[in-house]
């Protein structure tokens, strides 16, 4: 034995590329925030420029965070935990320990729409969920009684390798 720990049981992501529109959506904001600072005619006054201004920075700046964090979603199963990273920082990041998880139910189709969109999501009667498309993902139920979903591909090869996991465990 090396001493290096083992590599990664599983890995998996999940991509939607249409929230690279939604990123220019807030790049935009950011240019007309720009634009209004440097060529600004306004005869109004100097704080309704600075309040448009900083408006429209602020906003570009959530919208763009709020979509590149969900452009992708990468999960990764290694011997002591599941791991969601969100994004190409890799926040919002959730680590579920295998001592901490119940079980874990593959799901063919989760939609945004049952979640209210893109993106982390709660809600008090379902839990948690990383949506970052349709399609399959998985759950998993938490010592804790809470679910958490994650939308990834191959879904059902990630659940065949928790599981796997949890039964050694608990042997």
């Amino acid at each position: 034995m090396t001493g290096h720990p083992p590599g990664p049981l599983w890995t998996g992501r999940a991509s939607n590329r249409a929230q690279w529109l939604l990123a220019g959506a807030g790049v935009a904001c950011i240019v007309l925030g720009i634009v209004l600072a440097v060529d600004s005619a306004w005869s109004s006054g100097m704080v309704p420029l600075v309040m448009s201004v900083v408006g429209c920075v602020a906003a570009g700046l959530l919208i763009l965070y709020g979509t590149l964090a969900f452009v992708h979603v990468h999960v990764t199963v290694d011997a002591e935990a599941v791991e969601v990273r969100c994004g190409h920082v890799g926040l919002p990041r959730r680590r579920f320990a295998f001592t901490d998880i119940v079980s874990v139910v593959f799901l063919p189709r989760i939609s945004p729409h049952e979640w209210g969109g893109w993106g982390l999501r709660w809600r008090p009667e379902k839990g948690t969920a990383v949506v970052v498309r349709s399609g399959m993902g998985l759950e998993l139920k938490l010592e804790s009684g809470k679910i958490f979903i994650v939308t990834v591909d191959d879904a059902e090869n990630a659940v065949r390798v928790i599981r796997a996991h949890l039964r050694a465990l608990a042997r």
